[in-house]
């Protein structure tokens, strides 16, 4: 029924200008439209809506990610943005904040200003 759609992602915050500027001028994705309620992206052809909310309590896990092919890269950019991987310590990461999953694919975890959770994977072959 739904394979053939495009997917259309969200997002909520409760601080769209802080927002928009991550999105945009950190990520470098393209602003469609804004409004009171949303911030509409590109995220390469998927509609990213980052919809405005009165209250958010940021969950723990990743709610949006994206494969990369040079993880380590997309990183260093990230930090030379002042964005820094996050550190959990119930698995090993390396100085960048990267795990290696069993499967042998790097992952790492960044935070929007709202403080939900990002992720960037580096797929293996």
């Amino acid at each position: 029924m739904l394979a053939d759609k495009k997917l259309k992602a969200f997002v909520p915050t409760v601080k769209p200008n802080e927002a928009k500027s991550f999105y945009q001028d950190v990520l470098g994705l393209k602003l469609l439209s804004e409004d009171n309620f949303a911030l509409e992206f590109d995220a390469n052809g998927t509609l990213l809506r980052i919809t405005t909310v009165q209250d958010l309590t940021p969950q723990p896990f990743t709610v949006l990610g994206w494969n990369v092919g040079n993880i380590v890269a997309i990183i260093k950019q990230l930090n030379d943005k002042n964005v820094f991987c996050e550190r959990y310590g119930f698995f090993e990461q390396d100085d960048f904040g990267i795990w290696t999953s069993p499967n042998g694919s790097k992952v790492a975890w960044f935070k929007d200003p709202d403080g939900n959770v990002l992720s960037l994977t580096e797929q293996s072959n």
